[in-house]
């Protein structure tokens, strides 16, 4: 829901100018090419996928339909959000879908879309996530790369808390989150990223603030730490492996997961996910695997991994617009860690910020310490080296959404 603040509550707004809202209407961008083709063909794989009604395929049509030439819209039915989007809309209702800003297309495509695949309706389509099928296979194309984590955390955990093999998973954690299902369909050979060398990936990483967030982690055992999730799939693997050694070691006491109430962004994760993740890997030959597993089966039950999910994660609003309730949970942790690109985007409110604009600078209205691990799927960045981007732009004209680079950028409040 929208953020209603009264003046006796604490609000949170950025204290740097804030620029421009990113928007999809010029031709030759990726933002562009996002909401005139890419929303268009995940829309079109959605009718492949799944074997919807005569209806359901009708309506996924007819907003194929839509995009991007015919004028946004309000929702057609009375869900729990249809309020919250009615607000969100009426701003753009004469203006088609590349002027608005970006972040609020591509949300609001998402939303249209799970609308007419009927998920908050009552019969064949309620709870049906139209991208299941996506990331089933998210999981079942990376059992190689899943083992090898499993491993690593069987040696690791029985080792106690050490400074490097937290680092190790927070690369891994980086780098899980190339694995995203709106760019690299699970079931594209030669696409989706199934193994990353994760020391040879860290090359890649443009910002890296590992050392700063680990001996910060490092010096509060029994922390509690919060992660905005991304990907279901191998991120959410990599999300939970890390999850698994902070409990498992009492680097963490207890681990909140944030995730999506519907289906989102192709491979978004829900609660669902989490729990058809944990028995996956649980039900898995392989030993290594099925320990891990059992133990994320072991957290969720004695409530040290604990499952939120909020109508916040789902909408287009900029991260200083969290609801209250939202923040004052958050505010309870010792660091929040934000996952991927569209949090990321929602973090720095999707706008044309300089890319050597400080992290810190941006992020300093969160009231918490904040770690982003995010590889770069939009045209937008921060914290960066002049030389870097001119090198970068010299060099890789597609470095801001190819995935092949990455950040790892800690901020703690400001005083």
């Amino acid at each position: 829901m929208p953020n209603s603040s009264t003046s006796q509550e604490q609000e949170i707004r950025p204290s740097l100018h804030l620029p421009r809202p990113i928007t999809s209407e010029v031709p030759g961008t990726w933002a562009y090419h996002t909401m005139s083709r890419r929303v268009v063909e995940i829309a079109r794989r959605t009718l492949v996928e799944n074997d919807f009604s005569e209806e359901i395929i009708r309506r996924v049509q007819a907003l194929i339909a839509e995009i991007p030439d015919e004028a946004i819209r309000l929702m057609n039915h009375t869900a729990p959000d249809a309020d919250a989007w009615d607000e969100y809309t009426q701003p753009y209702l004469d203006q088609n879908w590349l002027t608005p800003p970006w972040f609020f297309t591509e949300t609001y495509f998402y939303r249209r879309l799970i609308e007419a695949t009927g998920f908050y309706e009552v019969g064949s389509g309620l709870g049906v996530d139209p991208f299941h099928y996506q990331k089933e296979q998210g999981l079942l194309t990376t059992g190689e790369t899943i083992r090898h984590v499993a491993e690593r955390l069987d040696e690791w955990i029985a080792g106690g808390i050490e400074s490097e093999h937290i680092a190790a998973l927070l690369a891994i954690d980086l780098w899980g989150n190339r694995a995203d299902l709106s760019l690299w369909p699970a079931d594209h050979e030669g696409e989706q990223p199934k193994d990353v060398d994760w020391q040879a990936a860290r090359a890649y990483t443009l910002a890296d603030d590992t050392e700063t967030a680990v001996n910060y982690l490092s010096g509060r055992p029994g922390a509690i730490v919060d992660f905005l999730n991304d990907n279901a799939g191998l991120e959410l693997v990599a999300d939970l492996a890390l999850a698994d050694y902070l409990l498992s070691t009492a680097a963490a006491s207890q681990v909140k997961l944030h995730l999506k109430p519907h289906p989102t962004f192709v491979s978004d994760a829900m609660i669902g996910d989490v729990l058809a993740t944990a028995d996956f890997l649980a039900g898995e030959e392989d030993e290594a695997v099925a320990r891990f597993g059992a133990r994320l089966q072991d957290h969720v039950s004695a409530g040290r991994l604990l499952l939120k999910d909020d109508a916040f994660w789902v909408s287009p609003l900029p991260m200083w617009e969290m609801p209250q309730a939202l923040l004052q949970a958050l505010g309870q942790s010792d660091l929040v860690i934000s996952k991927g690109d569209a949090n990321y985007r929602r973090l720095l409110g999707d706008r044309e910020w300089p890319y050597t604009t400080p992290f810190a600078g941006i992020v300093s209205y969160m009231p918490v310490p904040l770690l982003a691990l995010r590889t770069l799927k939009a045209e937008l960045a921060c914290g960066l080296a002049e030389e870097q981007v001119a090198h970068l732009n010299e060099e890789e004209a597609d470095w801001l959404v190819n995935g092949r680079y990455g950040v790892i950028q800690f901020a703690l409040p400001p005083d």
